[in-house]
């Protein structure tokens, strides 16, 4: 009987290990412009949030806990405009392991401005996966298949497809909420474009440069340092087109906001010939960056 149930316990942790949830994501809730005598409803929402994105099995694929997508979520309440409805921001970042060391590389790391939820505390989070909910899990839940489609995508070519499609679904499905950042014309960078820009045809240098600078250049670093950064500038021409064609975009924008201190760090330890050239390229690309990027050659 013993061994039985020692089997048994063996199988259900196996078991468990290989359909692990895809993320481990730690989340903090602040909000330090709204009064209030008691502050447990803020601790209150961070938990359930925590264990709706950790514990909700968002895919099919059989993920290993070592596996997981390691990422954050800070939600900031700027306002409280009715016992449970709020205002505020959500700041999402995610990162990835590169092969041979102990380093992640930064991926993704978005700021949502348009972030207007109700909560009330203790009532369950019950998603209904392509249906209408609540705007707090819609927001949640597309956010969660964005970070599992960029994780995608630097490890296979287009292989955030299946999860852009539920975060696009999610936006189809919003786009009629009372709530901000799920229409065209609330202003350029919204869930919404995020989405429209992910899917377009014409930001497919973008999508191809997270796969080849993560999969073709930084997973081989730990053994060929020079020819991964000249991998790595070499990716980066796939994004002057681009840049010349939607100066202004949402994608484009995310790319750096995450990858920025990034490039400085890669390319300051590359040969001189990369250096230059990769510190034109990038000061070209996103001139917003331009001082960053003069460290690269230190002028």
């Amino acid at each position: 009987m013993r061994k039985l149930l020692l089997l048994g316990l063996l199988i259900c942790a196996a078991h468990s290990e290989f359909m692990a949830q895809e993320l481990n994501c730690s989340v903090s809730v602040i909000a330090p412009r709204i009064q209030t005598s008691d502050r447990r409803v803020f601790t209150t929402l961070q938990t359930s949030v925590t264990e709706f994105l950790n514990n909700t099995k968002w895919t099919s694929d059989k993920y290993k806990n070592e596996e997981k997508i390691e990422c954050s979520i800070q939600i900031e309440l700027s306002e409280r405009v009715g016992t449970d409805e709020y205002k505020g921001s959500i700041q999402v970042s995610s990162r990835r392991p590169v092969y041979g060391t102990s380093y992640n590389s930064p991926v993704l790391n978005y700021k949502d401005d348009d972030f207007n939820f109700r909560y009330i505390e203790y009532q369950p989070f019950e998603y209904n996966d392509g249906q209408t909910n609540p705007n707090l899990l819609m927001v949640l839940a597309f956010y969660a298949y964005t970070v599992i489609g960029f994780d995608a995508e630097t490890y296979a070519p287009n292989g955030g497809n299946p999860y852009f499609a539920k975060a696009q679904a999610i936006v189809a499905n919003s786009s009629n909420a009372a709530e901000p950042g799920w229409k065209a014309f609330e202003g350029l960078r919204n869930r919404f474009w995020l989405m429209e820009n992910i899917n377009n045809p014409i930001y497919k240098p973008i999508r191809t440069f997270y796969y080849e600078f993560h999969r073709k250049s930084l997973d081989v670093m730990s053994k060929k340092t020079d020819e991964s950064a000249r991998l790595a500038g070499a990716s980066l021409e796939k994004l002057r087109k681009v840049h010349s064609d939607k100066p202004l975009s949402v994608f484009m924008k995310t790319l750096f906001d995450a990858k920025v201190d990034e490039m400085v760090n890669l390319f300051t330890g590359a040969p001189a010939d990369v250096k230059a050239t990769a510190k034109q390229t990038l000061s070209d690309i996103d001139p917003i960056n331009t001082s960053k990027y003069q460290k690269i050659t230190g002028n």
